[in-house]
């Protein structure tokens, strides 16, 4: 989708279209959800501090995120996407592959498909979507960010080739600013750049994801499009308007934050052995500290205990705490009446 939680905003609120607009946040701390793309021409981006993005656009506009109005779009898109295949792996609220190798309507081929599907989703929601189209999901991924927005890029099987070799190294998925950073101290711009060096020179350069960098340079992804994939943990975190620095304070919002996780296992029907508490202080410094239960938790009282006992272990908080989080990992699911994936709501 689109800029989808900014789009949504604009669609259901006049007053938004036109203007740049972030989701989360204000002009003085939080964190950008989602830019309209009216605000990204000024270089917002999602996961953007909004102190920054008020820095960059001084007339931007801030809204509170509807997460349950996002879910609710979400479903309906993603009816959409059934009407067509079975093979749908989502990978957020707003993107997802599908495999119409065997599809149950519409023409035999996979770009007028996309088309139809862009079609539809216009038609019941109002909103734009882009559509990559290729061989396999690292193709069709990058494919994806090609023409947004309202794009569709297809690259047809005898393109792959050029077209990886042509790539820039920062548009390959998969590779962020750092990676990109170290491919080019080794001289790695593009694609065809990538391709003159061995697997081996790869992963001691980059460890394990040095094997992913060798398929991929060659146009090779054999993973399947997997429609039933789970998910690994289940969490929950809150970011706050001013530091704080009070135990009390701090104790007061884990335990809101314990008990929004406990229903969210519930709804997931989950258990798990491993809490791992997160914490962002006034300095952007992150550190987690988990604990690994012998028994699987699900309930309040269980998930505060071991959150308190983990926050005590830690001996101090020299800065005011900016964010704080929890997650349970190493999940027990109860999959005996589920034949469909599993969803969660963060």
């Amino acid at each position: 989708m689109d800029a989808f939680f900014a789009s949504v905003e604009q669609r259901d609120f006049p007053e938004f279209r036109g203007k740049a607009l972030a989701v989360g946040g204000n002009k003085e701390r939080g964190v950008v959800a989602a830019a309209s793309y009216e605000a990204r021409k000024y270089g917002v981006r999602s996961a953007m501090s909004s102190k920054m993005a008020y820095i960059k656009c001084p007339d931007i506009i801030f809204t509170k995120p509807r997460f349950d109005v996002y879910k609710q779009v979400s479903d309906q898109i993603r009816e959409i996407f059934k009407s067509y295949t079975d093979l749908v792996e989502p990978l957020s609220l707003d993107e997802a592959y599908l495999d119409v190798t065997e599809h149950k309507k519409g023409p035999s081929s996979a770009t007028l498909i996309a088309r139809e599907i862009k079609a539809a989703i216009k038609s019941e929601t109002g909103l734009s979507a882009s559509a990559g189209i290729s061989v396999n999901k690292f193709l069709a991924k990058v494919a994806s960010d090609m023409d947004k927005p309202d794009g569709l890029y297809v690259i047809l099987p005898d393109q792959v080739m050029p077209f990886i070799e042509k790539l820039a190294i920062e548009k390959f998925f998969g590779v962020g600013k750092v990676t990109a950073s170290k491919m080019h101290r080794l001289g790695i711009r593009n694609g065809k750049d990538l391709q003159k060096f061995s697997r081996i020179q790869l992963n001691q350069h980059f460890g394990k994801s040095g094997s992913y960098f060798f398929n991929i340079s060659r146009g090779i992804d054999e993973r399947p499009v997997q429609a039933d994939r789970t998910r690994k943990s289940v969490g929950a975190e809150r970011t706050f308007e001013y530091d704080l620095s009070i135990k009390d304070e701090m104790f007061e919002v884990l335990n809101k934050l314990s008990t929004q996780l406990a229903e969210r296992l519930l709804k997931a029907k989950a258990k798990g052995k491993t809490l791992t508490l997160k914490i962002k202080y006034s300095d952007f410094k992150v550190i987690t500290r988990s604990k690994t239960l012998g028994k699987s938790i699900s309930n309040k009282s269980e998930i505060i205990q071991t959150v308190s006992e983990i926050f005590n272990s830690i001996d101090s908080h020299p800065l005011g705490i900016r964010l704080l989080g929890i997650a349970i990992s190493n999940l027990d699911l109860d999959n005996d009446k589920s034949t469909t994936q599993l969803t969660l709501e963060f």
